[in-house]
């Protein structure tokens, strides 16, 4: 199985005829998700042509690509910044239930009003600043590369885009492909925790392993943590990148900044190893743990 997304996911592009929105929705398509409709305020009417001659109606708003299309469960969101968050309110207003926000750079004040409103709708946010999820073989929603990953028993959660790609490379070369990889995002305030995320693994029969990927800042990784100790009866692997980082610095993420004690490494390895999470000292230590703990 997989958490969030598969091959029956009906998705919503929104932003699908802009630079960076028609490249990555070519490249979900081709993949073989489930793209019924594009949205660009201004361009309805048009058609996106994506790979094999596959064509998709855009819409000028989320309310008549669901109306039209018959229905949507997804929408991945490629908009500028400034209106991004508009973006999601909209997408949940029209009874989206995901949402997967790659944009980056969104203000957090935007996003303390786009997160509420998700909420009260019923509707779960992926991101913002996130690479999306891809459940190997069934669903690409973002930006994960497709020919990384293969179907297999490992869950994957981080808050790092490049890192997750990193990890994913060495699961899949290793042999340890992947029920779905999820980056949740490195923003201070994300739709989508490591503990939503280790809850639907937990449900997930064919997850037999997770690897929690963090960094500095915050104390999500603290969370989650406590959350596996007390609740996960699958095994977990840990890694905290920014062990080198200054406080006070901000290291790639917003939400990348040690301010206080709890933010650093070692408390973060601390709390994952207190709660029998084994943490890797480097990504590619990832898959070799992981293939320990499933007796590989």
């Amino acid at each position: 199985m997989s958490i969030f997304a598969d091959e029956n996911t009906r998705v919503i592009v929104q932003g699908i005829t802009g630079r960076d929105g028609s490249f990555h929705t070519r490249q979900m398509m081709a993949y073989g998700t489930q793209v019924v409709a594009g949205v660009t305020p201004g361009k309805g009417g048009r058609r996106f042509e994506g790979p094999d001659g596959i064509a998709v109606p855009v819409f000028d708003t989320v309310a008549d690509a669901v109306a039209e299309t018959g229905g949507a469960d997804a929408a991945v969101i490629y908009v500028p910044p400034a209106f991004a968050a508009s973006a999601i309110m909209e997408a949940a207003d029209a009874g989206v239930g995901f949402v997967v926000c790659v944009t980056e750079g969104i203000p957090v004040l935007d996003m303390t009003r786009a997160h509420a409103l998700a909420r009260d709708r019923g509707c779960r946010v992926l991101g913002p600043n996130c690479p999306g999820l891809i459940s190997p073989g069934k669903a690409k929603l973002g930006i994960i590369p497709g020919n990384i990953v293969e179907p297999g028993p490992v869950g994957l959660i981080s808050r790092s885009g490049t890192l997750t790609y990193e990890a994913v490379h060495h699961l899949t070369r290793d042999g340890l492909g992947q029920t779905t990889c999820v980056g949740i995002g490195g923003d201070p305030l994300i739709g989508t925790s490591f503990v939503d995320c280790l809850e639907a693994f937990a449900a997930d029969p064919d997850t037999k392993a997770v690897a929690l990927i963090g960094e500095i800042g915050g104390t999500a990784e603290q969370e989650a943590a406590e959350w596996a100790g007390r609740h996960l009866e699958i095994p977990a692997v840990g890694f905290i990148a920014g062990r080198t980082a200054p406080p006070g610095k901000r290291m790639g993420h917003a939400g990348a900044i040690i301010s206080g004690a709890a933010g650093t490494a070692e408390e973060k390895t601390k709390a994952f190893e207190d709660n029998g999470i084994p943490v890797a000292r480097r990504p590619a230590e990832i898959s070799k743990l992981v293939g320990e703990l499933l007796g590989r």
